[in-house]
């Protein structure tokens, strides 16, 4: 078998560094301004991430001709783009449609979740725990400070977190508006997928329709870049059988990378403007390998601890974090930046505030290079 992947392997056609990286950023609609509604970005992106309620609208204001927060913000009230735990089970923005069957999908994946808590979940029966959970929530919006002390009446003995944490991995919970609205306030308040789309769930998509709509997405991609994407294991068997209608090359290591025959692969040295992404940008989250956004030399600094921060591509690559600040968004280059790359991105700053902040005036600020 070893000997077999390496002849596959050795054979196929070289997808270099740059290579993917340009192929990616087309994929992500991250080279050139894209001219899609946002329920269709959304959907072809497989959802944004969502932990918190902003970074959504940064990502489209990076990706879409014409964005404003306004046009997420409203199909987001009228329950056209929800968010819910799916993938690596954190809380993604989804279409209605995404989020009747991708959750299904991680469903299996939510459940080990689950493992983790089997100490304080000792005496707890889940099928009724999901079920009277279901009938709160379904009842009236809660938060989980709610579900936790309901959920406790009829297990005090259980660890109160645990509780909670199984009614979300159990059922699709969806955050209510107002929050994720843009401009406006909220607390997390959760009900049913089912409930606030007033639709059933419908099955979940073969893995092999997963994979091409991946791929469409995020690729050349390999079997672990995917699985890293989902937060699913055992995704090989959909692969091979996708395989006589796939392309296949390698990476510089020598890794069998997957592709659509008709997906765009620009050329490697097609330019790539600079663009302001948020925190949590499934650009930087979605592959086991990173390398073709993330230089080796910058690989976890746009992380510390558990949070994440809001990152600068510069031709393609992550070359620094951005912030806002009072009156200014301030830049931290983590390398010199030339005079025509510097201007590039002041220009770019200038176009994401004039989406995203009409009405406010910022500075644009270089900070110190971050070394």
């Amino acid at each position: 078998m070893t000997n077999t992947k390496r002849s596959v392997t050795g054979t196929a056609p070289l997808l270099g560094t740059r290579a993917l990286n340009r192929a990616t950023l087309d994929r992500q609609l991250l080279l050139r301004p894209a001219r899609l509604s946002v329920a269709a970005a959304v959907e072809h992106l497989l959802g944004l991430q969502a932990q918190n309620v902003k970074p959504p609208y940064y990502a489209l204001a990076a990706r879409l001709d014409g964005f404003t927060p306004e046009a997420l913000s409203q199909p987001m009230a009228d329950r056209e783009v929800v968010r819910i735990v799916t993938m690596r089970s954190t809380i993604h923005t989804h279409t209605a449609d995404d989020c009747l069957t991708l959750r299904p999908l991680v469903q299996p994946a939510r459940d080990r979740e689950l493992v983790t808590f089997r100490a304080g979940l000792a005496g707890v029966d889940l099928d009724r725990l999901a079920g009277l959970a279901r009938d709160l929530v379904e009842a009236e919006p809660r938060t989980m400070k709610q579900l936790r002390e309901a959920l406790l009446q009829e297990w005090p003995d259980a660890d109160p977190q645990a509780l909670a944490v199984a009614a979300r991995c159990r059922l699709p919970l969806v955050q209510v508006t107002p929050r994720g609205l843009w401009g406006r306030s909220g607390q997390v308040s959760l009900t049913t997928a089912e409930h606030w789309l007033g639709r059933p769930a419908e099955p979940a998509p073969t893995p092999d329709a997963v994979v091409l709509r991946y791929l469409a997405a995020f690729g050349p991609a390999s079997v672990k870049d995917m699985q890293a994407w989902a937060g699913m294991t055992r995704l090989r068997d959909a692969f091979e059988r996708l395989r006589p209608q796939l392309l296949t090359f390698r990476d510089e290591a020598g890794v069998e990378l997957f592709d659509l025959p008709d997906a765009p692969r620009p050329d490697p040295d097609t330019p790539a403007p600079p663009r302001f992404l948020p925190e949590f940008d499934n650009l930087l989250l979605s592959h086991a390998d990173r390398t073709r956004v993330v230089p080796p030399e910058h690989r976890g600094r746009s992380w510390k601890g558990n949070m994440a921060y809001c990152t600068l591509l510069v031709d393609g690559f992550l070359a620094g974090l951005w912030r806002l600040e009072v009156d200014a968004l301030v830049i931290e280059p983590f390398d010199r930046l030339t005079r025509s790359r510097r201007d590039d991105v002041a220009a770019e700053g200038e176009r994401m505030l004039r989406v995203m902040h009409p009405r406010s005036s910022y500075d644009i600020r270089f900070g110190a290079v971050r070394t």
